[in-house]
């Protein structure tokens, strides 16, 4: 029977990041973590028009930095220079700048495989081993830890289990840990998108009676869309032929980047703000989206989970104790309560506000983005939120 001090359930980019932030202390201490993952990483990165994408935001860069991976993961990250915020029909608008803010980008548009790449290859591999391809089927509860056993029928014991399985995780279910779930009626549908003229760094987060719609720079001048609409909206949309469902993009996002020329492949998913109503256990954390999942249009999810993958690693080498003494883990989860409840409250309610048709509130929020661009404070709150640095004083 193998035994490791961590076991980390999901070697994505959240477990992979925890992994990181974890090894240089864990190779001091001598500890042992496993990452068990059921899809094999690639051992080149191969460039794809289709590619997914992640925002990270400022704060996260910093993250990266302290791990020494930013110069790396910089390489085909598209710096966001501007972010413009505006409502369909409506006068108010607002604009953030990097330079205004004193940063050399508010955020940075990755695509996930090349981040995934470069977290994998940041691994040591006398500190971290890999269980890949394989899941865990069964978690079993031990005095001094977890017994998880996999998909080939081997076992493996750890002092502390890290549950990085995604929103969906059934691990989490079987565990007896239940979630709140809000859902927003929408679904989400994504595309990468080329602009006849060169978007220049600049992000667009449109909002519209019918949902938010997000576009964002990627390297080779694509774009990254992220529109959200009612379920049967996105259906159709989802239906149209490649011209169709530019023409009717273009209508709705207008002509800020000139007519544009082609889209990607699409993908649909519904939407819903998931949150764990536990996160910590004697011996047990959960994490990623499988404590947390939030709308994609404010950014945020990735962000928040890799500030709490960091928080959870500081607060675990600052101590003497068993990886899963409980009141390690507790000084984790008070630590980024917080963070947690302001960054989920802050998508939730920017979802809701211009999700909304009542016209006291759309004439409401016309009004704030006009006094958001004209208050320099405000709009200084306002990217600091968008750049992950508005929840946390040490980062």
């Amino acid at each position: 029977m193998s035994r490791f001090n961590l076991a980390i359930v999901g070697g994505g980019l959240v477990g992979a990041s925890l992994a990181l932030a974890l090894q240089a202390g864990a190779k001091a201490r001598g500890w042992k973590i496993v990452l068990i993952e059921p899809f094999a990483p690639g051992d080149t990165y191969q460039p794809s028009y289709d590619a997914r994408s992640s925002a990270l935001s400022f704060g996260a860069r910093q993250i990266y930095e302290r791990l020494g991976l930013w110069q790396q993961i910089s390489r085909r990250a598209e710096p966001i220079l501007q972010i413009q915020v505006s409502d369909k029909g409506r006068f108010g608008a607002a604009r953030l700048s990097s330079m205004q803010e004193g940063v050399p980008a508010l955020g940075y548009v990755v695509e996930n495989a090349w981040l995934g790449q470069c977290l994998w290859q940041g691994l040591d591999k006398d500190v971290i081993s890999w269980r890949v391809p394989a899941e865990v089927k069964h978690m079993q509860a031990l005095p001094e830890g977890y017994r998880l056993t996999l998909s080939d029928e081997t076992q493996l014991d750890c002092d502390l289990a890290v549950l990085a399985d995604g929103g969906r995780s059934s691990l989490r279910e079987q565990l007896g840990i239940g979630v709140r779930t809000t859902p927003y009626d929408q679904s989400a549908l994504i595309a990468n998108i080329t602009p006849g003229e060169a978007h220049c760094g600049q992000a667009f987060e449109r909002f519209t009676d019918e949902g938010p719609m997000a576009l964002l720079p990627l390297p080779e001048n694509r774009c990254a869309l992220v529109w959200t609409r009612k379920p049967e909206e996105i259906k159709r949309l989802m239906a149209l032929d490649d011209r169709s469902f530019l023409a009717e993009l273009q209508g709705v996002f207008g002509y800020r980047l000139g007519a544009l020329k082609q889209v990607g492949v699409r993908h649909t998913y519904p939407l819903s703000l998931i949150e764990a109503e536990e996160q910590v256990r004697a011996h047990l954390v959960v994490l990623g989206n499988a404590a947390h999942s939030l709308h994609p249009i404010a950014g945020q999810g990735f962000n928040l989970s890799l500030r709490d993958a960091a928080s959870l690693a500081e607060a675990l080498l600052a101590s003497d104790a068993n990886p899963g003494d409980l009141a390690t883990l507790q000084v984790y989860r008070d630590r980024q309560r917080m963070d947690q409840k302001l960054t989920v409250g802050f998508s939730d309610q920017v979802t809701r506000l211009f999700g909304s048709q009542q016209p006291v509130i759309t004439a409401g929020r016309n009004i704030g983005l006009l006094g958001l661009d004209l208050l320099p404070s405000a709009k200084s709150w306002f990217a600091r939120q968008a750049m992950g640095l508005g929840t946390r004083a040490d980062v």
